[in-house]
């Protein structure tokens, strides 16, 4: 039996693997030229150029010094940005939701602050191309299952193991708030009693605060070596993971939707003065002055998606981050990091896009999905915007990426230009040369550029 699951396995690797070879490393000095750099904190640059060198933004700018071994690419008017981050995906560590054998996401137990998302990213997975390919080069990895669900890691969408991969390890611990009340998502309503959640709420919060004081008091013991021997006999993994975050090096990332649940999460971590971020976030505007006066942010993860209440009006996820944005509190826009979203994380431009159209400023969209994830996973020396001394890590694109028409025709992760050819690509040439042949589709009326 062992051997046949081996075997399915092995097969399933080659199967559902991607045949785009890894970029190599920047061998020589490259210059773009003739762009539109869009730096997202220093304004537009027209007819600007850019200077790579050993992976890093050498210079940027209307004039720049070229070295004589220079690789020079004439944009010709095509526009720049930094590449577009999503910081809360499960990319990686799903293929097909409905094959178990591809699905490596979830740990099983309540409390696993020691399991790193990394270490299970499949570098092969169809899906990193296809979501590079429309600009999408960097995502937070978020593991789930549980209540502490674990550590998420950047990962840059490139490379032969996850090693190559990750930019930063441990952006943070993931928990998921209990939430007591029935909460709707579009015409599913959960099938618990409001008084089965209550009570399965009142056994959450009490191992959640169990857990903490018990990793709190760990982290204590630990600064006095004889403490530590006279009550700890060995180390736990999953309190030593949790030590970081007690000391606000990294911080939670609380998934909450319900503002009761995003209330009650605020005032229970004060008590640990724990840095927190608000995920998912959905009733964030409804408690924006609280979110402002502590400076807690939020990633949003639902804009494409139905009203949560009767009553609501249909554009309610749309007008989340407008609202977020005229409160003043910091956010950025990302994907929902389930087995079903992770296909279709290419289409995190196109959310932007929706809330631009209900009043974000465009400006802000932009920021939405580079400075200010790259600022909330802290990052943002390295990512995020165009500027001397970060990584070059880049989309050349034929016009705005929240448009749906616009094209990505080239792409940098730390001055190594990417192959751009994905799955979706082949099988439209295909067709397109099928329909040609039959008669049925002029030649020149689509055409992948």
């Amino acid at each position: 039996m062992k051997r046949i699951i081996f075997i399915n396995l092995f097969l399933i690797s080659f199967i559902y693997a991607n045949l785009q070879i890894p970029a190599s490393p920047q061998k020589h000095p490259i210059a773009l030229i003739n762009g539109v750099i869009h730096t997202i904190t220093k304004g537009t640059i027209k007819n600007g150029a850019i200077l790579i060198e050993k992976g890093k933004i050498k210079s940027v700018g209307k004039e720049i010094k070229i070295p004589k071994d220079c690789e020079i690419i004439d944009l010709k008017g095509k526009h720049v940005y930094p590449g577009f981050i999503d910081a809360n995906s499960i990319i990686g560590l799903v293929e097909i939701s409905a094959i178990r054998a591809t699905l490596d996401y979830a740990e099983t137990g309540d409390f696993n602050p020691n399991v790193r998302a990394e270490i299970a990213i499949n570098p092969d997975s169809e899906l990193l191309p296809v979501t590079r390919a429309n600009g999408i080069l960097l995502c937070n990895i978020v593991p789930q299952g549980g209540i502490i669900t674990g550590t998420s890691s950047l990962i840059m969408l490139d490379g032969w193991t996850w090693e190559d991969m990750v930019l930063k390890r441990n952006t943070g611990i993931h928990l998921k708030w209990p939430s007591k009340r029935p909460f709707f998502s579009g015409f599913y309503l959960r099938p618990k009693s409001e008084e089965e959640l209550k009570k399965e709420y009142k056994e959450k919060i009490k191992k959640i605060k169990k857990f903490f004081e018990d990793a709190y008091a760990y982290m204590k013991a630990k600064e006095s070596e004889n403490e530590f021997k006279k009550i700890y006999h060995k180390t736990d993994e999953r309190f030593e993971a949790m030590i970081e975050c007690l000391k606000g090096r990294i911080p939670l990332f609380v998934h909450a939707d319900d503002y009761r649940q995003i209330r009650e999460a605020i005032d229970f971590f004060s008590q640990f003065k724990i840095k927190i971020v608000i995920v998912g976030g959905y009733d964030a505007w409804r408690v924006a002055d609280l979110l402002k006066e502590k400076n807690i942010p939020v990633i949003i993860t639902g804009i494409h998606t139905n009203p949560k209440r009767r009553g609501e009006s249909y554009d309610t996820p749309y007008l989340l981050p407008y609202r977020l944005y005229k409160a003043g509190v910091k956010f950025c826009i990302a994907n929902s990091a389930n087995a079903f979203s992770a296909p279709n994380a290419r289409n995190l431009p196109y959310k932007v896009a929706t809330a631009v159209a209900f009043g974000l400023p465009y400006e802000e969209g932009l920021k939405a999905i580079t400075l200010y994830p790259a600022e909330i996973l802290g990052v943002n020396d390295r990512v995020g915007s165009i500027e001397e001394g970060k990584d070059a890590t880049l989309i050349i694109t034929d016009g705005d990426p929240l448009d749906i028409k616009t094209n990505v025709s080239m792409a940098f992760i730390q001055g190594r230009k990417i192959d751009l050819n994905n799955k979706h690509k082949i099988l439209y040439e295909k067709y397109k040369i099928k329909y040609e042949r039959m008669g049925i589709l002029n030649p020149n009326s689509l055409k992948i550029k």
